[in-house]
């Protein structure tokens, strides 16, 4: 019932807003531009602004008007598809996540690009790999990636120093993680330990931060592409929610209410960490720059305080490490009435020069070869290589249009392990139970044993 209340309020909000005239509408000069803005991250948001002037500079009599939504994960995710339900106010140009770019497609809410792309002399600069972040299953291509990223632990040199504990460090095993967030509750109270996010609160940062930085340290994984099939139950699966159990059980974790704030990572960024209140966080590539001169939280120091170490697999097995990896794309909207017109906007703001300026101020991993080559790239932040070093470990999310599903289910079991309402086995029976009903019956998953 909340839910649906949750989304009768936003569905009236956007509306409001269509009235107020954000939508493309009645002029096909106009170029409308939705995009997430929430909390430390406002890096899109200020390239945006300088792209505009300079899109309109190069194309007399059109206007961009852009939509920042001020919402966290979740909530965008809900807005930008209320909004794509309706030709009044379907944005021209999306910023899309690229697991839910199959999902928009079969909604019918994006353009194909290939007939633009295959005119645009940049799309060399791109690896296949890159390319295939929008791909769908259909073949063809439905956003231009905007750089990608990498995971690990921060921590804090000073607090370990501290602690006892060596610096620099470098766990071997979950074990060792969770040895080492003992001592630091065990010398250091007042500092939260270690910080995974779980829950809703987070949302897709839950999945993929806190769960599938687990799961993929695992012998196990969340689909099997020979069987084209959900795994809804194996022991890694099992022992990831067994980790979350423990953390937040033996309180190495942060308070449960305070974890599922959906304000929780713009504290961790711009508050506990740089305070010296959070000891070890498993977050991404991108955080340092929350901490740049352009950032919203400017910490010079954060590269001589914080170190960073590989999340390793669960027992040291090969390839002893892991990562995750996703990335977001600039997509043309199914609605756009000049798409031509939307996808030279795309690529006004994907060029080499303003990719450049977005991957440094933002903190991505550059997916454009010549961007990637660039001296004032690679010297743009002490933390690059060693997240760059980390695609050589990393995976990707099975992005087919049922894996959204997927996610609300993991996010919904890790809660419920997390504020004790379930023990890791019946939530991975109740996440089992929804998987199964959401992505068609048993047919479609499948368990390890």
């Amino acid at each position: 019932m909340r839910k649906n209340i949750a989304v009768v309020a936003l569905a009236a909000l956007l509306l409001s807003a269509a009235g107020c005239g954000a939508s493309s509408g009645d002029d096909a000069k106009t170029i409308t531009v939705a995009y997430q803005k929430f909390g430390a991250f406002i890096q899109l948001d200020d390239q945006l602004k300088r792209v505009k002037g300079e899109y309109e500079a190069a194309h007399p009599g059109y206007t961009v008007k852009l939509l920042p939504i001020e919402a966290s994960e979740n909530d965008y995710y809900t807005k930008l598809s209320l909004m794509n339900r309706s030709p009044k106010t379907a944005p021209d140009v999306l910023y899309e996540d690229t697991f839910l770019v199959n999902t928009d497609i079969q909604a019918g809410f994006l353009a194909p690009l290939d007939e633009y792309l295959s005119g645009w002399s940049d799309w060399s600069q791109f690896s296949d790999a890159a390319k295939s972040a929008a791909k769908a299953q259909d073949g063809r291509t439905y956003g231009v990636p905007m750089g990608t990223d990498t995971r690990a632990l921060y921590y804090n040199k000073d607090l370990f120093k501290q602690a006892g504990l060596p610096v620099p460090w470098q766990p071997k095993s979950w074990d060792d993680i969770l040895a080492a967030a003992r001592t630091l509750k065990q010398k250091l109270p007042g500092v939260t330990p270690l910080n995974v996010y779980s829950g809703k609160g987070a949302g897709e940062g839950s999945t993929m931060q806190g769960f599938e930085m687990l799961l993929y340290g695992t012998k196990d994984t969340l689909y099997d592409d020979s069987a084209k099939k959900w795994i809804v139950g194996s022991p890694g699966f099992n022992d990831s929610l067994g980790f979350i159990k423990t953390i937040f059980g033996e309180k190495l974790a942060p308070e449960p209410q305070d974890a599922l704030d959906p304000n929780w990572g713009t504290r961790v960024s711009t508050e506990l960490l740089p305070t010296g209140k959070l000891a070890i966080n498993l977050d991404g590539s991108w955080l340092s720059s929350t901490w740049l001169d352009s950032g919203s939280k400017p910490w010079p120091q954060w590269s001589t305080v914080l170190g960073e170490a590989a999340m390793p697999t669960q027992h040291g097995d090969a390839p002893g490490t892991t990562s995750m990896s996703g990335g977001w794309v600039l997509s043309v909207g199914a609605h756009a009435k000049d798409k031509k017109a939307s996808f030279d906007f795309v690529t006004t703001m994907l060029n080499k020069d303003n990719t450049l300026a977005y991957d440094i101020a933002a903190g991505q991993i550059a997916e454009r070869a010549d961007v990637a080559a660039d001296p004032k790239y690679l010297q743009s932040n002490p933390a690059l290589q060693f997240f760059t070093d980390l695609v050589k470990v990393t995976h990707f999310r099975p992005a087919y249009p049922d894996y959204p599903h997927v996610s609300d289910a993991i996010q919904v079991a890790m809660e419920s392990v997390m504020t004790g309402q379930a023990p890791p086995e019946q939530a991975a029976k109740t996440f089992a139970d929804q998987v199964r009903s959401a992505v068609g019956g048993d047919d479609k998953v499948t368990t390890k044993s």
